[in-house]
């Protein structure tokens, strides 16, 4: 049965099964992550058909968030551990970044999202994931959340946006810039 009723009275378990209100912090930052890794998974769908690396790549960042979003949802304290990020996982990003980075024109202007469906998306993505640190920020101002979480997040939304823009050249769009 997919419906329990544990949370009619506006509360949620976490991992190691403490209840805390959904409007938490903690409930705040990894449902905030839970919902990026859609938009993701949206993405990756958008791509795939560009027969590209980039399906792999973002199926990649979706697995590296499900193991954040099970970070974020247990305490400091909790008998489970689970497992951590991988060592390489923020190098990964980097990596990808800079060889994404690497295909498109010197960035000089604002950019206007947008310019194909799957760089829209991309855009879309980014602004969540940019929610989703602000989230993990301020949850760790209360618990101490992993430095590699938030690394990981920050270097996901540039790694989104410069994905952004070689879809858009790579699909034989045009950027729009602000003026």
């Amino acid at each position: 049965m997919i419906y329990t009723k544990t949370g009619d009275g506006g509360t949620t378990s976490l991992v190691g099964g403490t209840r805390v209100l959904k409007c938490h912090p903690r409930v705040e930052a990894y449902g905030t992550v839970d919902e990026l890794n859609s938009h993701v998974g949206l993405l990756a769908e958008l791509v795939k058909p560009l027969n590209t690396p980039h399906y792999a790549h973002l199926k990649q960042v979706q697995r590296n968030l499900f193991i954040i979003q099970t970070l974020l949802a247990t305490e400091e304290d909790s008998a489970y551990k689970p497992s951590p990020l991988p060592d390489d996982a923020v190098a990964g990003l980097e990596h990808l970044i800079d060889s994404v980075q690497a295909e498109v024109p010197p960035l000089r202007r604002f950019v206007i999202p947008g310019g194909t469906v799957a760089s829209a998306q991309c855009h879309v993505a980014r602004t969540v994931c940019r929610r989703a640190e602000r989230s993990i920020v301020a949850l760790n101002q209360q618990q101490p959340v992993d430095s590699a979480v938030a690394c990981y997040v920050n270097r996901l939304s540039d790694y989104l946006f410069v994905l952004a823009r070689h879809l858009v050249l790579q699909q034989g769009a045009d950027e729009s810039f602000f003026e």
